[in-house]
């Protein structure tokens, strides 16, 4: 693997990491629907190094996802359960960003959060072995 697609790797690992530890900070400050959006960004993060140990990019969301989903769940290769996390995000995130009156239960959020946090490491531990 090229030291520039490490280094990316690298880089959106760590945002995933901290976008999931905003979101448990919002979540604690009662920021619920930002922290819904942090909770996907969390997870959105950690797919794109997937996607760079194959070699594969996409310039939309959806893309990324479509691609996630053919390339890690669909062979395998990635947990269909620990999968869905990345689905309830990304509709978490559309009604909190895109929705008026949408309402969150903390509660709900904080075990997004750590189905988020589960799939953050099985995501590095995808790349750590594609090295």
């Amino acid at each position: 693997m090229k030291d520039e697609t490490r280094r990316v790797i690298e880089h959106r690992l760590s945002r995933a990491r901290r976008s999931l530890d905003a979101a448990e900070l919002l979540l604690k400050q009662g920021f619920a629907e930002e922290a819904s959006s942090r909770i996907y960004h969390g997870t959105f993060y950690s797919v794109v190094p997937l996607l760079a140990t194959k070699g594969l990019i996409s310039s939309k969301h959806s893309g990324v996802m479509a691609l996630f989903h053919q390339e890690f769940v669909k062979t395998g290769q990635f947990p269909r359960e620990l999968a869905q996390a990345l689905d309830r995000a990304f509709d978490s995130r559309l009604g909190g960003d895109y929705e008026d009156f949408v309402s969150f239960e903390p509660e709900e959020l904080r075990q997004l959060l750590e189905q988020a946090r589960a799939f953050v490491a099985k995501a590095e531990e995808i790349t750590r072995n594609a090295a």
